[in-house]
């Protein structure tokens, strides 16, 4: 075990609180089961006092996650800890995560206390959590910018407590690696009852740290590192999941650690976090970039045609990134799609063939060749189409050219019944967009709108990213088409459906409330 670091994901807390629209419970669900397969230990599902819909999301991971431990975040508040142990008590095993500031300056300046009414926060917030369950974390929130006298002190208190793990987080990202790692070796050194807990590290990117950060924590001891898929989260970022993993298994016999990261999960999972929280990735991230494995220097292209680990100091598969990109035709069987996706990394279970191979029969109609990324585009549709839907796009006709506006006709399915609606707009999109609204009985506003090329060529898929604001919130749809417009009313349509599984959780909560007075 001491030679293990353990993996705490928080792309579903840390990560999802800084996304421009929130996910709906299927869209964490879905992340969640591909952080499971990835093979995290922890997955930080939410705050579930933050609202309604994250206690639901938090509830249903819980529910349903059975390989790696769930954990919510509290305040060091009771309010807080009883919601996580109401969300969390579906599951057979769970932790809670409790917090509070320790720096001067959040000391002093947020919580308006003395270090001593911080102190005693935090042991009645872990004393309260041990109530729910024995796996309780404690964080010292800017644990970077605090006196080590007081982080020792706290931190001692607080395994006396019962906190099981203790997390140190370089909240706001301001540390040197060798000051950081400092930090934890003198906790190390300092505090007498450090056997008893698991020293974590929480890292953030402000000043593109984040990872060497977690590096150094770990050689001065520390045993669990908390990241994101992609290094999503706050400001510039968390620690970068893909980033420490394939540093602890490329430099193991350095480092002397490793981790139960099923490393060819990578690739696909970041894929998904990107999609569903509407994050492209830079061409140049490390490990999971576009870029990340290819070489267009003449002489890096020498050495690789020579001996690819030149330049390679991992491969393209130790990853999940299949080199091969075989293109299919309507001419093949569903025993080809099948070895297709098991080459792409993918189990039966994982899809519905037949759903899959109709859908990939109408694009090759459409297409005349499908790729690899094709494929793996149609799956990720099918798997938002999971739920019942409350509208559904059933036909559209858009016209626009060289006039001074566009007009488009729909039908639209809203619950049971069927609506009909025209509307013009200046443009393709506008029209369609002014004609759903004019069928729905939603207020929303457009916020943001993106369109771009899924897959490669000019015959690649059109896929739409969409942002809508409803009621103070934000919500994010996507759609894929071989058409852009169809694509654009899909992407619409998801925002819809979304808002509508957010008004149903708020009733049932005001119903919940009425009954119980």
């Amino acid at each position: 075990m001491e030679n293990q670091v353990i993996i705490f994901d928080t792309t579903l807390r840390d990560g999802e609180q800084a996304l421009t629209a929130s996910l709906s419970v299927h869209e964490k669900l879905q992340i969640a089961l591909a952080i499971e397969r990835l093979g995290v230990d922890i997955i930080e599902a939410g705050f579930p006092v933050s609202s309604p819909g994250d206690f639901h999301s938090v509830q249903e991971i819980a529910r349903t996650v059975k390989n790696a431990r769930v954990c919510a975040l509290a305040r060091a508040v009771e309010a807080d800890i009883q919601a996580c142990g109401d969300a969390l008590s579906v599951a057979e095993q769970f932790r809670i995560h409790t917090f509070i500031s320790t720096s001067d300056v959040h000391v002093q300046q947020k919580l308006r206390k003395g270090f001593d009414d911080v102190e005693a926060m935090a042991i009645n917030a872990i004393k309260f959590a041990r109530k729910f369950t024995d796996d309780v974390e404690f964080s010292c929130e800017d644990a970077g910018r605090t006196p080590i006298d007081n982080l020792c002190r706290i931190v001692e208190s607080a395994i006396k407590a019962g906190a099981t793990t203790v997390n140190i987080p370089d909240t706001v990202g301001y540390t040197l690696p060798n000051e950081f790692g400092g930090i934890i070796q003198q906790v190390f050194n300092r505090v007498p009852n450090i056997d008893q807990a698991v020293i974590s590290v929480h890292c953030h990117n402000d000043l593109g740290m984040a990872v060497a950060n977690s590096m150094a924590a770990v050689q001065a001891g520390a045993r669990q590192i908390e990241c994101t898929i992609n290094g999503i989260g706050e400001r510039a970022g968390n620690c970068s999941l893909e980033e420490v993993a394939m540093i602890m298994k490329t430099r193991q016999e350095f480092l002397g650690v490793h981790t139960n990261i099923n490393h060819q999960e990578i690739a696909r999972t970041s894929k998904l976090v990107s999609q569903l929280c509407n994050m492209p990735i830079q061409p140049n991230k490390a490990i999971v970039g576009s870029n990340a494995f290819s070489h267009s220097s003449g002489i890096h292209q020498d050495g690789m045609l020579k001996a690819s680990n030149t330049y390679e100091i991992m491969t393209p598969e130790s990853v999940g990134i299949a080199k091969t990109k075989l293109n299919l035709t309507s001419r093949s069987g569903r025993h080809v799609i099948k070895h297709r996706m098991e080459s792409l990394g993918y189990k039966e279970t994982d899809y519905d063939l037949a759903e899959l191979y109709k859908d990939f029969l109408a694009l090759a109609d459409k297409k005349g060749q499908v790729f690899d990324d094709d494929l793996e585009a149609l799956l990720f549709n099918i798997q938002q189409q999971d739920e019942k839907d409350f509208y559904s796009l059933e036909t559209l006709n858009v016209q626009s050219g060289g006039g001074e506006f566009a007009t488009a006709s729909i039908k639209l399915a809203v619950g049971e019944q069927k609506v009909i609606e025209a509307a013009t707009g200046n443009g393709p999109v506008d029209a369609l967009y002014r004609a759903i609204k004019q069928a729905v009985d939603v207020e929303f506003e457009v916020t943001d709108y993106k369109i771009s090329n899924k897959g490669s060529g000019e015959d690649g898929l059109g896929q739409a990213h969409l942002v809508v604001a409803w009621q103070g919130r934000n919500f994010h749809g996507y759609g894929l088409a071989t058409d852009v417009i169809e694509a654009s009313g899909q992407a619409l349509i998801h925002c819809l459906n979304n808002i509508s599984r957010a008004q149903t959780i708020a009733e049932i909560k005001e119903q919940k409330k009425e009954a119980n007075g």
